[in-house]
């Protein structure tokens, strides 16, 4: 019997959907698309090796389809030979001055959306909207984006959000991942830690997407100096990888999306590293830029090797 909850044949290892657009190429939006057209990109993912799927937001809500096209999508979701094992909110930040309500609401639908799939986990995050400035970039990281205010108000207030969802999530056989990400109360090791201490729930901890962290054009803690600080709180950990380049003496950055096996951050050590603290959650294939998918079937492919064999 492995030691571990999967081995590297069977660990739960989901695609993402930021390779695709929201939008289709005749203009209708993935959201109000026939279910055949899901079926089309669904079996793309099937092709690339995938058996699990993380119905990313940024590509369609589910959370939002009728009773009907829900039961349409569980469909297609069959057909292709894929599961749901946890599944992602991008940019539905429930303290947002302007739809904080309107988000926690869709997070609460977001919840018993998932476990009508069959997730057991879910991914949320405290990062907003990409800004204009950020759209005019070649990759939107290397512009100032949305960022989290620096008031205890306004923490407690992300506090209390989360640890409402928790509850709900409990309820419901789901754990929560909170997503690190830049300028956000979860944007460094150590604001990611104290906030999910402060929310004090035993279902939430830190998804662990340091790439979001060393593909910045700022000086940054080495990989590996961050992931041992929150690998204790791990839960559904979304995993992509940067060339990053660095001279701190002249102030210069550069860094661009590479598979798996080609960036700064090792990922035969940080799984021994997750391992080694308890990880027992899926993992999320992301990659922008390019042919996405060919790279995250090509990571598929990376992590089944070097996974626990038994």
């Amino acid at each position: 019997m492995s030691k571990y909850r999967w081995t590297r044949d069977n660990w739960p290892i989901a695609c993402a959907m930021i390779p695709f657009s929201p939008v289709l190429p005749d203009g209708t939006l993935v959201q109000d698309a026939p279910a055949e057209a899901w079926a089309e990109t669904l079996a793309l993912i099937a092709d690339e090796g995938f058996t699990e799927l993380d119905p990313t937001d940024s590509w369609m809500r589910v959370a939002d389809l009728e009773t009907s096209r829900l039961e349409d999508f569980k469909a297609v979701v069959k057909e292709a030979g894929l599961t749901i094992p946890a599944m992602s909110t991008s940019r539905k930040c429930v303290i947002d001055k302007d739809v904080g309500d309107e988000m926690l609401a869709y997070c609460h639908r977001f919840l018993d959306t998932a476990a009508d799939l069959g997730a057991k986990e879910v991914a949320f995050g405290l990062f907003g909207p990409i800004l204009p400035a950020q759209q005019k970039m070649l990759w939107f990281w290397l512009a100032e984006g949305y960022s989290n205010p620096d008031d205890p108000e306004t923490w407690q207030l992300a506090v209390n959000r989360i640890r409402e969802l928790a509850d709900h999530a409990k309820e419901v056989g789901i754990d929560i991942a909170m997503e690190m990400y830049e300028d956000t109360y979860i944007g460094t090791p150590d604001s990611a830690v104290r906030f999910v201490t402060d929310v004090d729930r035993d279902n939430v901890g830190i998804c662990a997407d340091i790439g979001n962290l060393v593909r910045l054009h700022r000086p940054m803690e080495k990989w590996d100096v961050m992931l041992a600080k929150v690998a204790p709180f791990m839960k559904y950990w979304h995993v992509k990888n940067y060339i990053r380049d660095e001279d701190p003496e002249n102030g210069t950055f550069a860094t661009a999306p590479v598979p798996l096996e080609f960036g700064v951050i090792n990922y035969r050590e940080a799984i021994r590293m997750a391992l080694a603290e308890g990880f027992s959650s899926p993992i999320l294939l992301e990659n922008y830029g390019g042919d996405g998918l060919s790279v995250c079937g090509k990571n598929l492919q990376t992590l089944r090797r070097i996974l626990p064999r038994d």
